[in-house]
């Protein structure tokens, strides 16, 4: 079991998903990866905000916005300063689009675009560090941003988030995140060139979640079962069997099994 109390800065910690029916993404996602949901709090305090838990550990969060966001999951990044991170990012070519805002006790957050348009928030931990459990079944293990124009996305979060991007021996065209002079193989994300997955022209760019899964062909069709859907895969990489997937109410995202 991989349990995490503390996140190095620079260092994806937590996702959440927002869910326009969140009883059916408590019911979807409990069903595939044996999550439990905590009880909303107070509308007031929380607006419906709920952790997903996973052996007791906080593993994601879901809620409903309202209004016209889709359903998506975000990547939230550790940082020693939201703030700082927004302005970063608001100079650097990005949009903030919420925040900085503080959390209850939780910590302190924002929300921005990068300068392509793919959304990303960052997250100054107080008591809540991030996800508690990650790298086992049915919990995050990699985030990875989908883009078409590498080289901006390289100055941008170099900008943000102090990351360089390595090109991976193993993995050809990939690019690994990697902060100060840390190998590819102790990367805190990853980035792909969209034209080389033949991502279709509508797609914008975008940052995918990946949860580990210790069967992939058994995780795609317990998603149809429960009223999801495969969007490619099986996908064979050197890193092991993927297949990318949608969940009922319309969110993406990825699942893996690792070949090690």
């Amino acid at each position: 079991m991989t349990q995490m109390t503390s996140y190095e800065p620079g260092t994806p910690s937590w996702i959440d998903l927002t869910a326009p029916d969140v009883d059916a993404a408590v019911a979807f996602y409990g069903g595939l990866f044996d999550w439990q949901a905590d009880e909303a709090g107070s509308q007031e305090e929380t607006h419906g905000y709920r952790t997903f838990r996973k052996n007791g550990e906080a593993v994601a969060g879901v809620f409903n916005p309202g209004g016209e966001l889709p359903a998506a999951w975000t990547t939230y990044v550790s940082v020693d300063d939201a703030d700082q991170a927004a302005a970063l990012a608001a100079d650097a070519g990005g949009k903030v689009m919420a925040g900085p805002m503080d959390v209850m006790n939780s910590g302190r957050m924002a929300v921005f675009s990068d300068p392509e348009g793919a959304a990303i928030a960052v997250w100054q931990p107080k008591e809540h560090v991030g996800a508690g459990l990650v790298n086992e079944h049915g919990t995050l293990t990699w985030n990875e941003l989908r883009t078409r124009d590498t080289e901006t996305a390289k100055e941008f979060y170099g900008t943000v988030f102090g990351w360089k991007g390595l090109e991976s021996e193993q993995m050809g065209d990939y690019t690994v995140w990697a902060i100060g002079d840390a190998p590819p193989e102790q990367g805190k994300g990853g980035m792909i060139d969209m034209a080389a997955i033949d991502m279709p022209d509508d797609v914008p760019p975008h940052w995918d979640v990946n949860f580990a899964v210790d069967d992939a062909d058994a995780t795609a069709e317990r998603c149809a079962e429960l009223g999801g859907r495969t969007l490619a895969g099986p996908i064979e990489i050197p890193m092991g069997r993927m297949y990318a997937l949608q969940d009922p109410g319309g969110a993406k995202f990825t699942v893996i099994t690792f070949a090690q």
